[in-house]
């Protein structure tokens, strides 16, 4: 994969405009994709000329420097068209943030301006074989003054379009010939590096063409400069975790609107009033008007929190690393995840609800919504987000740093 020449975005403004432009064409080609799992090759490469996958750069590096809550905003924009496309870069703004908040000056160099020319990093984290996800056994080990990664790693989305790759590993140095601390490190290397074997073997029933498969690393050499320890950011006060989980509600609240709009036009144009309604069009229909009141509130609700958590996110990264801070937005995110959970699952599932026998014709794929939807949100189970919501309300106990929160 080569890095596309890449537009610069500087404001705000410029941000949503290009997303709002680049979500009206992604749009049109959504279901097609996922019903012949097209992978978007092309789509992708336009989100990155676009500069869309750089506005995380500091501006002191040349970057936009945009706040948590606007790149949640471009997630949830492009989501809205296609939440396969919103969810590929998630791991790239994700990598971008352990940088800042953990790479050297030589590290985030490097990286942020090959990103400001268009590179995409993907990830390659998740393992099997673990009594829990937590567990990581894919290696680093020192090789004389460079290290070794060895490990195979599951559902790595956006892999199959990237030009780096951030692998999650483990130290593995017990004579402690490195010099480095026992731990976690994430190894930023190029896709096409020698030992390294992308499958694009991604079979899930929702979000099909994220390129999600599996990367295997066998006897893959990398510099220590392209090693960055993982605790400094995760296991940190620094908003790490809520910034990631941010976005994956952004994906959520998106996949609900979408849904919503979809099935507003199918009944608008497609469907028939039932007969007891005694109306002439379903529009009419006083039961299905109650029944779009419902659904208009629950995706309004999940978009005002999404709002509100990306304002918390917002204030623990932008001051000084505080407890306090990245404990409220941790669990206002929590509170974000939640809700747009909820809603992407209900309204898209209440589609053909309302649109009736017609919109399950499987030639128009409206059930992609609901796949996509049942898919993403088992990323992290919920369950999970209301106890650490009411441990908080009951105990006075801050959510853990882990990562995931």
């Amino acid at each position: 994969m080569t890095a596309v020449a890449a537009d610069r975005i500087l404001s705000v403004a410029q941000a949503f405009s290009v997303a709002e432009r680049l979500a009206a064409d992604f749009a049109s080609g959504a279901a097609a994709r996922d019903r012949d799992r097209t992978l978007p090759h092309a789509e992708i490469d336009r989100l990155a000329a676009s500069g869309l996958l750089a506005i995380t750069v500091p501006t002191s590096y040349g970057g936009a420097g945009s706040a948590p809550s606007v790149v949640a905003e471009v997630v949830r924009i492009l989501a809205t068209a296609d939440p396969n496309i919103a969810q590929i870069p998630h791991s790239h703004f994700v990598y971008l943030n352990l940088l800042r908040l953990a790479g050297s000056a030589e590290q985030r160099e490097r990286y942020f301006s090959r990103v400001l020319d268009g590179a995409r990093i993907a990830n390659a984290q998740s393992e099997r074989g673990g009594a829990t996800i937590a567990e990581i056994s894919t290696t680093l080990r020192p090789v004389g003054d460079r290290f070794r990664v060895d490990g195979v790693k599951y559902y790595c989305t956006g892999s199959l379009f990237a030009d780096l790759l951030a692998v999650l590993t483990r130290l593995d140095d017990p004579e402690g010939h490195s010099g480095l601390e026992p731990g976690e490190y994430v190894a930023y290397l190029p896709a096409s590096t020698p030992g390294v074997r992308i499958v694009d073997d991604w079979n899930g029933i929702g979000q099909r063409t994220t390129g999600s498969g599996t990367v295997s690393f066998e006897g893959v050499v990398v510099d220590r400069g392209q090693v960055v320890p993982r605790a400094g950011a995760v296991h940190a006060p620094k908003g790490y975790g809520a910034f990631a989980q941010l976005l994956h509600a952004a994906v959520d609240a998106g996949i609900a609107r979408g849904a919503l709009t979809a099935a507003t036009e199918f009944v608008r144009t497609r469907s028939r009033p039932w007969f007891e309604a005694g109306v002439a069009d379903a529009v009419d229909d006083p039961l299905l008007i109650q029944r779009f009141g419902e659904l208009s509130v629950a995706v309004t609700a999940a978009e005002a929190t999404l709002s509100a958590a990306g304002r918390s996110v917002d204030a623990a990264t932008r001051t000084e690393p505080g407890a306090d801070r990245a404990a409220q937005a941790s669990l206002a995110v929590a509170t974000a995840k939640v809700l747009a959970d909820r809603a992407a699952n209900d309204v898209s599932a209440a589609l053909f609800e309302v649109g009736g026998t017609r919109s399950a014709a499987a030639d128009l794929n409206l059930h992609h919504f609901w796949r996509n939807a049942r898919t993403h949100t088992l990323h992290d189970p919920v369950r999970w987000k209301y106890q650490h919501i009411g441990r908080a309300l009951l105990h006075d106990t801050a959510p853990p740093l882990h990562g995931v929160l």
